[in-house]
C-alpha cells in the first residue's frame, strides 16, 4: 500500500537526516489524514491507494501552480522549493499513462459508449476517471478527450 511506502519513505527521510524529505512526507501525511477524516462522515473508500492517489495528484497540482506563479513574480528561489516538494510527491505517485496509451484509452471508452460528439463528453470522461483516475492526469486528459469527440 501507498500508505506504508510514505512511512518507510519517513523513517528513511529520518535515518538519512533529510530534513526536506522529511518535511514534505510530514505534509503528504497530513493532507492524508484530513482527508480520511473527510472521508469518515462518508462510506468507507473501496480503495484506500485511490484515495491516497488522489491527495498526491491535488498536492502535485497545487505545487505546480504555485510553482508558475513564483516563476511569474520573479521568485525562482521559491519556484525551486516547490518543484523539490513535487520530485518528493511524485515518488509515491504510480506510474502515470503516457500521451499514447491515454488516448488507446480514451478511443477505446469512445467506441464501447458510442460517444460522438461533445455532448457526450461527461460521459467519456466520467468512465475514465473511473478505469484510470490513478494513473492519469485528468486535466491532460480533459483536453485529449475534447480533442478526441472534435474531431
Amino acid at each position: 500500500m501507498i500508505r506504508d511506502d510514505i512511512k518507510a519513505a519517513q523513517i528513511a527521510a529520518m535515518k538519512a537526516g533529510d530534513k526536506e524529505a522529511r518535511a514534505t512526507i510530514g505534509l503528504i501525511q497530513a493532507a492524508v489524514k484530513n482527508r480520511d477524516i473527510e472521508l469518515r462522515t462518508g462510506a468507507a473508500p473501496a480503495d484506500d491507494d485511490a484515495v491516497v492517489v488522489e491527495v498526491l495528484q491535488k498536492m502535485v497540482k497545487q505545487r505546480r501552480e504555485s510553482i508558475a506563479m513564483y516563476e511569474q513574480g520573479g521568485r525562482p528561489e521559491l519556484a525551486a522549493a516547490e518543484q523539490a516538494e513535487v520530485a518528493v510527491i511524485e515518488r509515491f505517485l504510480p506510474q502515470q499513462m503516457s500521451e499514447e496509451e491515454t488516448r488507446a484509452a480514451i478511443e477505446s471508452i469512445k467506441a464501447e459508449l458510442g460517444a460522438g460528439g461533445m455532448k457526450d463528453m461527461g460521459r467519456v470522461m466520467a468512465e475514465l476517471k473511473a478505469r484510470h483516475a490513478s494513473t492519469l492526469d485528468m486535466s491532460k486528459a480533459s483536453a485529449l478527450v475534447k480533442a478526441a469527440l472534435a474531431g
